[in-house]
């Protein structure tokens, strides 16, 4: 029985980077006996253990054979004879392919240390035709790593646009292109995501709103801006989305699987830009407009989530369309100081309270304008 270190560990170890996850592979050894040795087995597919104290997950050493489509369409094979240099080809990328023994020894099988030098992504095989998701993987790394000068090589991008060309992102479940969109979207530079996905093709599979040349160039630009001032998953899809239209916004956002949060403020966000826009071609602007926007966003209730919004409009609007967010903010603010126990003490309740406040409101929303004008 022989145990390696694997995959990320070893490429963030030789980058210098932080290793935060260490996933191991043992060669020789069957499940009875790591389970005497007092692991605990967590794999259904393949065998695959926690270490008794580190919980570190340790896989027996596995080789995969394509049988369908998609990602789920393997058979796998783990047994004492399979060697670490056939578990490591079903792997990737070659600098997601390299080893550590337990004396420190780099096993590097196909030069995976090498493409770390010159910051190439590279595909370890031709298998790597047989798993789509490996595409986005492919494009998740590159958002991570680009900073660092790496990129796609020549080679695994043909060999993406042909897996793309045959028909194999079809078969991706929304919900696993999500998963590797949120964590893109949280990589150091997630637009590079976006861009290898249009690159090889298959944005235009998997977000075909965003995949014409100067729309995906608006949506990077937004997403960058809000991708340098926060961290939050809605703000960012927002951003991205906030080319299009409410309701396909909406639509994609829903399409993708993407929670709640992200769909709404999606949607928000590109109908908040088609007001602003009509707002700013007036020569006044009219009070009660400015209440409904601060009514649609739910001010009055979630006053966070209308933060958030500006933050990604900010970012989303163009440059001279910025300035009305000024306003705004200063028109709900005056609307935010309505006491509504105060109109109670005055005799109002029910619907005329309802009304009450909202003329109360719109005075003071009026009161910021001639403030803003003045």
């Amino acid at each position: 029985m022989q145990t390696y270190l694997v995959g990320g560990a070893v490429r963030d170890e030789l980058l210098g980077l932080e290793v935060k996850d260490r996933d191991w592979v043992v060669v020789g050894a069957t499940p009875e006996e790591m389970l005497a040795k007092g692991f605990k087995q967590v794999g259904a597919d393949f065998p695959v253990f926690l270490h008794p104290e580190t919980r570190e997950e340790y896989a027996l050493a596995r080789t995969e054979r394509k049988q369908g489509r998609g990602y789920h369409g393997f058979s796998v094979y783990s047994a004492p004879d399979v060697t670490l240099v056939e578990d490591l080809k079903r792997r990737d990328l070659t600098i997601n392919a390299m080893a550590r023994s337990e004396d420190g020894e780099l096993v590097d099988p196909f030069d995976g240390y090498r493409d770390l030098l010159s910051h190439t992504l590279r595909h370890v095989s031709p298998a790597f035709s047989e798993d789509p998701l490996r595409i986005l993987r492919t494009a998740r790394f590159a958002a991570r790593l680009s900073p660092r000068g790496f990129r796609v090589c020549d080679d695994t991008m043909t060999l993406m646009r042909q897996m793309v060309a045959d028909g194999e992102v079809d078969h991706l479940v929304p919900e696993r292109v999500w998963q590797e969109i949120q964590r893109a979207l949280h990589e150091r530079e997630p637009g590079t995501f976006f861009e290898v996905l249009q690159a090889c093709d298959a944005l235009a599979v998997l977000i075909p709103e965003l995949s014409a040349p100067e729309v995906l160039e608006k949506a990077l630009e937004a997403l960058r801006c809000v991708n340098r001032s926060t961290s939050n998953t809605d703000q960012r899809v927002a951003a991205l989305f906030s080319v299009l239209d409410e309701k396909t916004a909406r639509q994609r956002a829903s399409a993708l699987k993407a929670p709640n949060d992200c769909r709404s403020l999606a949607g928000l966000t590109a109908h908040f830009k088609a007001v602003v826009t009509d707002l700013c071609s007036m020569d006044r602007l009219p009070a009660n407009r400015l209440l409904e926007l601060l009514d649609t966003a739910d001010f009055w209730r979630r006053p966070e989530r209308f933060q958030a919004l500006m933050e990604v409009l900010g970012c989303a609007l163009p440059e001279p369309e910025r300035a009305f967010l000024k306003v705004l903010e200063k028109a709900a603010e005056g609307a935010t100081g309505v006491n509504p126990k105060a109109l109670m003490a005055r005799g109002f309740s029910g619907k005329a309270l309802g009304r009450a406040i909202r003329e109360e409101r719109l005075t003071r929303i009026q009161q910021a304008l001639s403030d803003t004008n003045d």
